[in-house]
């Protein structure tokens, strides 16, 4: 759990508000933004994740870029009409997309 609320907190631009063993709560530094809750399972990873994060960026390849630098790995890339994104996943192996989505 401390690397990936670490790993999140950083991603998102969050502040660590509050941690317990399989538990964190960030939060934006100005609490404008919604508060984002993490907890751990203990069934490993087996397919898909349950919930699919898509994060929308103006720059997508420095987001990617900054996300790998911060532990991301990249999976895949997407192109789909005016609709491009990247797959990637966070150390702890959960998938999510960076990139312009409308």
């Amino acid at each position: 759990m401390v690397t990936i609320s670490t790993s999140w907190s950083a991603a998102l631009g969050y502040q660590l508000h509050y941690r317990e063993a399989g538990y964190a709560i960030l939060r934006d530094p100005e609490d404008a933004q919604p508060r984002i809750f993490l907890q751990q399972v203990p069934e490993p990873k087996l397919g898909k994740n349950r919930v699919h994060l898509d994060v929308e960026v103006p720059d997508e390849a420095a987001a990617v870029q900054r996300l790998t630098g911060l532990g991301a790995r990249v999976l895949w890339r997407e192109d789909f009409s005016s609709h491009h994104w990247t797959v990637l996943a966070d150390p702890e192996g959960n998938e999510f997309c960076v990139g312009l989505f409308g």
